[in-house]
């Protein structure tokens, strides 16, 4: 982080957490805004599905708030931790109902409440829900297709709109183990999103497949967008599993590189994607689109959306460290007064 970027002031230090599907971040926060430590871990919500049980990761947790915690001169102590992301889904801490769209500040401040988890910390945790857009749960004969779901992204959406990166309103494609394309109001809110497992794909195929030994172990700064735009014509052409053989086919030509497939695979994917991402950004009118991810990939898009008219704007790792924790510390400073955390919840071990 560096000294211009700035997060909202909280009473006294806090602990903040954004938990994902793979990997864990926790920043304590000084009173005035100041990033004191940051800690990372890569363990996620995966590992819970994985092992069937939640135990891995709150003894993680456990140890990253405890890092964070620790003394620092001249610091108050954190009094409080405020948590974002899938901590707050069945694979988490605990699970919390998502709150209906439009949500903004407001809404996401107004549901979060503190919550007791003894094992994990002595100090009251602060859960912030997840946001819904589409009809309510149990809503009858509607299409799962016109629902949709998020946790932590609302998060970061409200940092951005925080940090002048959404102003006016504004589309953000999160490039993470899900694709999410979101649509943000003028006032910061979520509106919409369209959600697809695209990234969680990408990694089973590197891992899983045929196809690990044609692809590089590390993705690149970026790719040979030539590449990436062979990949998208042939899933126009054939669909996505053909587009997928076609990258072994490639590697057993020995015409190109292990970087040139992983662009080739890139841009299947994002022509899977495509159709939904465009339909988005036409039903909220816009013509630009933030892009946060991986460094490659969000420029793959960025070249993608261009052919289609929509600038694509990359948002670099820093920017988007800097929203999300303007979001969560935000968040913690419009919470209204909270009541003494409840006893916690015995879970299965």
């Amino acid at each position: 982080m560096t000294g211009e970027q700035h997060i909202e002031a909280t009473p006294s230090t806090l602990v903040c957490i954004d938990l994902g599907t793979t990997t864990t971040r926790v920043w304590r926060v000084s009173g005035d805004g100041r990033v004191l430590a940051r800690f990372q871990a890569p363990v996620g919500v995966r590992d819970t599905a994985r092992e069937g049980s939640a135990a891995f990761l709150r003894r993680t947790l456990h140890g990253l708030i405890a890092q964070a915690s620790a003394p620092i001169a001249a610091c108050a102590p954190p009094d409080r931790v405020i948590a974002a992301g899938m901590i707050t889904s069945s694979l988490g801490l605990r699970e919390i109902p998502h709150i209906p769209a439009p949500a903004g500040l407001a809404e996401l401040a107004a549901a979060t409440q503190p919550h007791a988890f003894p094992d994990v910390t002595d100090l009251p945790v602060l859960l912030v829900p997840g946001v819904r857009s589409g009809p309510p749960p149990g809503a009858e004969e509607i299409p799962v297709g016109d629902t949709d779901l998020m946790r932590g992204e609302e998060t970061l959406c409200v940092g951005l709109h925080r940090l002048d990166r959404a102003a006016g309103g504004a589309m953000l494609l999160n490039l993470g183990s899900h694709w999410k394309t979101i649509g943000i109001d003028a006032g910061g809110r979520v509106v919409s999103s369209v959600t697809t497992l695209a990234g969680e794909m990408i990694h089973a195929v590197h891992e899983r497949t045929i196809l690990a030994s044609a692809l590089p172990a590390e993705r690149p700064d970026a790719w040979n967008q030539e590449w990436v735009n062979a990949g998208m014509r042939e899933e126009r052409a054939g669909g996505l599993a053909r587009a997928l053989f076609c990258v072994r086919l490639l590697q057993l030509a020995g015409r190109t590189t292990p970087q040139d497939r992983q662009a080739y695979l890139a841009g299947a994917f994002i022509a899977a994607d495509m159709g939904l991402v465009t339909a988005a950004a036409a039903a909220q009118r816009q013509m630009r689109m933030l892009l946060a991810g991986n460094h490659a990939l969000a420029r793959a898009w960025r070249g993608a959306l261009g052919d289609v008219s929509i600038e694509g704007v990359v948002l670099d790792e820093p920017t988007v460290e800097a929203a999300m924790l303007a979001g969560l510390c935000a968040i913690h400073a419009h919470t209204p007064a909270n009541p003494p955390a409840p006893a916690p919840l015995r879970t299965a071990r």
